[in-house]
């Protein structure tokens, strides 16, 4: 689990220990507030972030539906590149954990 500006993650996946390198307090904004998911790759110097949404939720467009986050990476992101998915955990989650 992360914290990012007082937000608990799962981490998903950690593709090329990316995770370890950042400070998501920095570049991570209010925009994700809302994502279920976030999605970062490295490439060519600089982080990447895209949010996703469960399949469920009604926000949710083709795009940017969780389901469909292996074609983003394989089709949007450069190849091979380090990349991480988190998955917000919500509030009555993090206090069943604690």
């Amino acid at each position: 689990m992360v914290n990012i500006n007082d937000t608990s993650y799962e981490i998903i996946k950690d593709y090329g220990d990316m995770l370890n390198t950042l400070d998501l307090n920095e570049i991570v904004t209010d925009y994700y507030d809302n994502f279920d998911y976030i999605v970062g790759d490295f490439a060519y110097g600089k982080v990447r972030l895209k949010g996703f949404y469960e399949s469920n939720n009604k926000n949710k467009k083709e795009h940017n539906d969780i389901k469909n986050v292996d074609d983003y990476i394989k089709n949007s992101c450069a190849y091979g590149c380090k990349h991480f998915i988190l998955k917000k955990i919500k509030d009555k989650e993090v206090e069943k954990n604690n």
